[in-house]
C-alpha cells in the first residue's frame, strides 16, 4: 500500500514530510490544513491534506514566513519572488564552495596525469579557519575549527566550559560576543526590526529579551562573526521555536553565528540545516569536537542528551557550577 492514497495518523505524517510533530501542529493552528476527524475524534490526514501540506514544506524551505505562506496558500504570489531570490541566494553561496573544491579536484587530478603527486595533507583538509590554544579549564591544547558554519550551535553539559569557549572563539574570529547582559535598546534597527517582524509572524513573543537579542545579533555594517551565550536565555518555547526556524534559514551569505544552546527547541536534531554544524564541550575537559546531526555517530547521543525541552530547562534556571 502506498501513502498516495493512505489515511495517516499526525505521526506518520510528520515522518513523511520530514517535519516534526510540533511543526504539523504550527501548521493546523495556522489554518493551512484541517485534518479528518475520525469518530473518536482522533486527527487523520488523507491524501488532499498531504498535498497541502508537501506545500506548505515546500515554501517553509524557501524561507517563507507563515504569514507568507498563508498569502500564497490564499492566491496571493507576490511574497514567492521574494522568497525564490533569497534561497537563490542561498544556493550561490553554497555553490560558491562546491566550486572551489571542484576547482581544487581538478588541479590535483592535473598533477596526477603529469606524474606530479599531491600531497596527503592538502587532500585530507582545508587549512583550517582557525587554530588556538584552548582557555583553562584545558590545558591549552591545540583546537582547530576547519569550517565556519552560516550556524554553529555550541552545546555542552553544565560545567563544561563552554562560555569560556565561546569567548575564545569570538576572540580568534575576531568577532563579537554577546553575553547574557543584554538590554532591548531604545530604537531597534531596521535590520533587526525585518527579522523580529519573521520571527513574530512564526508566534515569537517580541519581549525586551528577543528585542534584545535580535538587535545586538543583526548588524546592517559589521560582518565580523558573532558569537552568542545561552541564546534561548529568558525566552518562552514559542519563541524557541520560532528562534530555531530562524536560525535555520540562514546561509552562505548571512555573517556566521555562532550560538550555544541547551534547548531541543533550538537545536531539533531532526531538522539541523545542511551545512550547519554542532560542536560539543565534553564534561571532563576534552577536547572540543564537531558531530553531525545523525544518529549513531560519535558524539550524536552526548548533545541528545544535553538538549532539553524549553519547561524542562525553566525546572533547572537558576542552577549554578563553579566553571562556566
Amino acid at each position: 500500500m502506498t501513502h498516495d492514497h493512505a489515511v495517516l495518523s499526525p505521526a506518520e505524517a510528520a515522518r513523511l514530510l520530514g517535519v516534526s510533530s510540533k511543526a504539523l501542529r504550527l501548521y493546523e493552528q495556522r489554518g493551512f490544513v484541517r485534518p479528518i476527524r475520525n469518530a473518536a475524534g482522533w486527527r487523520h490526514y488523507g491524501p488532499e491534506q498531504m498535498k497541502i501540506l508537501k506545500e506548505v514544506v515546500a515554501l517553509r524551505t524557501l524561507g517563507l514566513s507563515l504569514t507568507q505562506i498563508g498569502s500564497v496558500l490564499a492566491g496571493t504570489r507576490d511574497s514567492l519572488e521574494t522568497a525564490l531570490a533569497a534561497h537563490q541566494r542561498h544556493l550561490e553561496g553554497d555553490l560558491s564552495g562546491l566550486l572551489d573544491a571542484i576547482e581544487r579536484v581538478k588541479i590535483w587530478r592535473n598533477d596526477l596525469s603529469e606524474g606530479r603527486v599531491p600531497s596527503l595533507a592538502d587532500l585530507a583538509a582545508q587549512k583550517p579557519r582557525l587554530s588556538m590554544s584552548l582557555p583553562w579549564p584545558w590545558a591549552g591544547e591545540t583546537f582547530e575549527l576547519r569550517h565556519l558554519a552560516p550556524v554553529t550551535y555550541l552545546v555542552g553539559p553544565l560545567g563544561s566550559g563552554k562560555t569560556r569557549l565561546a569567548k575564545a572563539l569570538a576572540d580568534a574570529l575576531g568577532g563579537r560576543f554577546i553575553g547574557l547582559d543584554r538590554t532591548a535598546p531604545e530604537l531597534v534597527s531596521h535590520a533587526a526590526m525585518r527579522e523580529l517582524d519573521w520571527l513574530s509572524e512564526d508566534g515569537a513573543d517580541r519581549s525586551p529579551d528577543l528585542l534584545a537579542l535580535m538587535d545586538a545579533i543583526t548588524s546592517e555594517d559589521d560582518e565580523r562573526p558573532v558569537v552568542v551565550d545561552l541564546v534561548e536565555d529568558n525566552l518562552d518555547e514559542p519563541t524557541q521555536l520560532a528562534l530555531g526556524a530562524w536560525l535555520r534559514r540562514r546561509g552562505g551569505e548571512d555573517v556566521p553565528l555562532v550560538v550555544m544552546t541547551r534547548s531541543s527547541a533550538i537545536v531539533d536534531l531532526e531538522a539541523v540545516s545542511l551545512g550547519h554544524a554542532i560542536l560539543y564541550c565534553p564534561a571532563n575537559h576534552s577536547m572540543p569536537f564537531e558531530v553531525l546531526a545523525v544518529p549513531g555517530t560519535v558524539g550524536f547521543e552526548s548533545v541528545e542528551n544535553c538538549l532539553g525541552t524549553p519547561e524542562a530547562r525553566a525546572r533547572v534556571e537558576g542552577m549554578t557550577v563553579t566553571i562556566g
